[in-house]
């Protein structure tokens, strides 16, 4: 459970204000605060239920439907391996394992450090060049599990020199 500060309070009633007069603004606010926090736990759809009159059920049921909004804090790069049928056909099961092996955490979860998510993604629209694997927005084509040790040292290395 947290504890929502004065300033993030605030920031989402402005954020549920901004969309008043919009016949239908749930996806727009949602949209807002997941970009805002990274985030939309429960304390925070309660406020935008107050604050909009949408009931938390129908707003759970947003968080929850698409995959782009998260109940949980995501890490700093978010590993997306596509497992539609022309990625999973060519290996994209094999490459979702390998990540998680090295990562030591399932899809779905975040690495202890937060610095990596991993997600299994239903279909990326990128069947030409599968299995294909987005990382916070960068598409890597043609992945195979050869090129997961390489593609994590070169995230952390990242960070190292941060």
């Amino acid at each position: 459970m947290i504890k929502l500060s004065n300033s993030s309070v605030l920031k989402i009633e402005e954020i549920c204000d901004r969309y008043k007069d919009e016949p239908t603004p749930l996806m727009m606010i949602l949209s807002d605060i997941q970009n805002e926090y990274g985030y939309i736990p429960l304390e925070v759809q309660e406020l935008v239920s107050r604050r909009t009159g949408i009931s938390v059920a129908e707003i759970y049921g947003v968080v929850t439907f698409y995959s782009f909004f998260s109940l949980t804090p995501k890490g700093k790069y978010v590993i997306g391996c596509c497992l539609g049928t022309a990625c999973y056909v060519k290996g994209a099961q094999q490459v979702i394992d390998k990540f998680s092996e090295i990562l030591e955490i399932k899809p779905g979860e975040t690495t202890k450090d937060g610095l990596f998510t991993l997600d299994a993604l239903r279909c990326i629209g990128a069947c030409g060049i599968a299995p294909a694997v987005s990382i916070s927005g960068t598409v890597y084509p043609k992945m195979s599990v050869d090129q997961v040790p390489k593609i994590i040292n070169e995230y952390r290395s990242r960070e190292a020199q941060a």
